[in-house]
């Protein structure tokens, strides 16, 4: 049994001191962020963007990892406990949190069971009324399995609810602290659908986290007021946060250097030479928990063509594989911040398997397998290009030119495609892409975040960008999930990585190490193992 009130858990403070221009308030944190969200629903999105402007905001979960961590810690639930054969989890709730109080929204009781329930019912229950009223999929919830695994939610009294699970799933407490898991409130879910405004839920959103949702103007800003009624008062420091929507690198370091914005975006390579000299700004670093990587759509046929896909065939994945010069674009895309990735997670994953290597560089060995494979030479593959930022990708459109100039040395020509980040990703998970630079920062600790999430069945409408569905894989890594056995996890998810190795349905291509710049009056701001951008806990000096 966990329980919350053995843990102390020291927030440090600080962000803030003068307000940037244009902004007035000496209590507003400006962040100059990279993109515009696609919505504010975190159950239906996968994206850092996304889950920066929503869940790290204005929601909470039941259980939650300590800033700058990935140790679990309690949230909505102050503690938790499992029945003796790992299926069912008790989770008891913390009482007198608050739900917003907006403009939109008057809430006339406090967090409950309930709340739980409606979250959990909506992902899991096509027939759910909310679901019915506003149709929408929840790809993170179902590339994990959960809407398969969990049989059923009960609860027990307002402040306990039970989950049954129809297998263990020996990550789900480190689950339920997942962005996706965040916690609505079912009281607004009836105003909505009493309203006939369903789909408010995300461009309105209530939650019960440290800040409140104010206002959106896409590609410009979000605005949030600090939560005065946050039942952790310590972790709400702002009277204000304003997410200054600025795709430009270029940009956001001018502003950041011009005090416009205190925090920014993780910088491009080429910008931290300049950052060291700023006796202005202070530059957090740390090792990323993340990976950058090139998935190949191995369909068949490429949705929206009629033409036989080329990446169907696993020696013409091995050929493009072997024809790329990683180290060459390690050293021009990360400019020093990154290793060459092996494996589809990073090597400080437990379970990483250190015994697997890359294919040789080899230009005359891809040539033969393209004429094995029966590929002419000019033929063409569309390889798409990330439109923004990623912390395991700081350039995507400069590593996609590197891999054209690569690829056409073995007679393949490669057209890059790229769209705007929400576009990107849609497209993506509907089976258009060709070849597609993407990558993963790890949410949650657990080796099947990398290889279930980006890798299994389940994920093929979700972040399986490579469309791999491979029976025996797939039985391997649900074994390791459902198994207590730590040095059977262990066994299970390195025969896993050997399986994709042997695939090659994805090239990994760097782990990136993370930068984040923050003016010097900016104290107690921690960078996020999982690459996300969080403010709670974040004060004035």
């Amino acid at each position: 049994m966990f329980k919350s009130n053995t843990i102390a858990v020291l927030i440090s403070a600080g962000i803030l001191a003068c307000a940037p221009v244009g902004y007035a308030a000496t209590s507003t944190l400006v962040y100059c962020s990279e993109g515009s969200p696609a919505g504010f629903d975190p159950g239906q999105y996968t994206t850092g963007t996304d889950f920066d402007a929503s869940a790290e905001t204005i929601f909470n979960r039941l259980t939650q990892f300590e800033r700058g961590g990935t140790t679990l810690i309690p949230g909505l639930a102050t503690s938790w406990e499992t029945s003796d054969d790992v299926r069912t989890y008790t989770f008891h709730l913390r009482q007198g949190v608050k739900f917003h109080t907006t403009a939109y929204f008057k809430p006339t009781r406090d967090f409950n069971a309930d709340d739980v329930l409606f979250t959990f019912n909506r992902m899991m229950d096509k027939s759910n009324a909310f679901r019915k009223a506003y149709p929408t999929e929840f790809p993170y919830f179902t590339d994990m399995g959960l809407n398969e695994n969990i049989t059923g939610i009960e609860k027990l009294d307002d402040h306990t609810v039970q989950f049954h699970l129809k297998s263990v799933d020996a990550a789900f407490a480190q689950d339920m602290a997942m962005s996706f898991a965040s916690i609505q409130s079912a009281q607004y879910a009836q105003q909505l659908l009493a309203q006939g405004k369903p789909s408010d839920i995300n461009q309105k959103p209530i939650g019960t986290g440290p800040f409140v949702f104010a206002s959106y103007q896409k590609d410009s800003n979000i605005r949030f007021t600090g939560n005065k009624r946050y039942w952790k008062p310590e972790d709400v420091r702002l009277d204000n946060l304003i997410f200054a929507i600025t795709p430009n690198p270029s940009v956001r370091l001018q502003k950041l250097v011009k005090n416009e914005c205190q925090v920014t975006y993780y910088p491009r390579p080429a910008d931290l030479a300049a950052l060291r000299t700023d006796k202005e700004v202070t530059l957090l670093s740390q090792p990323g928990f993340n990976v950058g990587y090139l998935a190949y759509n191995v369909s068949d046929k490429i949705k929206g063509s009629d033409q036989p896909n080329p990446m169907s065939q696993v020696k013409v994945r091995q050929a493009l594989d072997m024809a790329i010069q990683k180290q060459s674009i390690i050293e021009a895309v990360y400019q020093g911040a990154g290793q060459a990735a092996v494996n589809p997670m990073p090597p400080t994953q437990w379970s990483y398997d250190t015994s697997i290597k890359d294919a040789p560089y080899d230009i005359e060995k891809a040539k033969r397998l393209l004429q094995e494979a029966g590929v002419k030479e000019d033929t063409e593959i569309s390889l798409w290009a990330m439109p923004v930022q990623r912390p395991y990708n700081p350039n995507a459109r400069l590593m996609a030119e590197m891999i054209q100039a690569d690829w056409a040395r073995i007679g393949i020509k490669a057209k890059i495609v790229s769209y705007e980040w929400g576009e990107y990703n849609r497209r993506a998970k509907d089976g258009e892409n060709g070849a597609i630079l993407i990558g993963w920062s790890g949410d949650n600790g657990d080796p099947d975040n990398w290889l279930g999430t980006l890798f299994g069945c389940d994920a093929l409408s979700g972040n399986n960008y490579a469309k791999w569905c491979d029976k025996t894989y797939d039985g391997v890594i649900k074994q390791a999930k459902s198994t207590a056995d730590h040095d059977k996890r262990v066994e299970l998810y390195q025969q896993a990585q050997r399986l994709i190795k042997d695939a090659v349905p994805i090239t990994p291509i760097a782990h990136s190490t993370v930068f984040q710049p923050v003016r010097n009056n900016v104290d107690g701001y921690r960078i996020s193992p999982s690459g996300y951008s969080s403010f709670y806990g974040v004060g004035l000096k």
